[in-house]
């Protein structure tokens, strides 16, 4: 049993508890359930862009200014997304699109 919340403004609990929760869906369509009462559709969409986005800059040769233009995403945010995926230490994008890519192929020699 999850331990009984209490209340805190403390980032590091708040964001454990988020990321335990985000945790629990078993299917996309749970998750999409999960986001869908969690966000506003505009904050769904936002993080699907930078997602798309994130895809785009690992997976074509896209120019940044081509990735705005097909997506209308800022190009001030496509390069913060492009220093998360090549430069910072979370790798979040990189494990999360390097976890998919196996699970596609391992699904593709089924």
């Amino acid at each position: 049993m999850a331990p009984h919340p209490y209340p805190t403004r403390d980032e590091a609990v708040l964001t454990d508890e988020l990321c335990r929760a985000l945790l629990t869906p078993g299917s996309a369509e749970e998750m999409s359930r999960l986001l869908t009462d969690l966000c506003t559709p505009q904050e769904i969409r936002t993080l699907a862009e930078r997602w798309h986005v994130a895809r785009l800059l690992d997976g074509t040769e896209l120019s940044y200014r081509d990735i705005h233009d097909a997506t209308g995403v800022s190009t001030t945010t496509i390069v913060r997304i492009a220093r998360f995926l090549r430069q910072e230490p979370h790798q979040g994008y990189r494990a999360a699109i390097d976890t998919l890519a196996a699970s596609e192929s391992s699904s593709d020699a089924d």
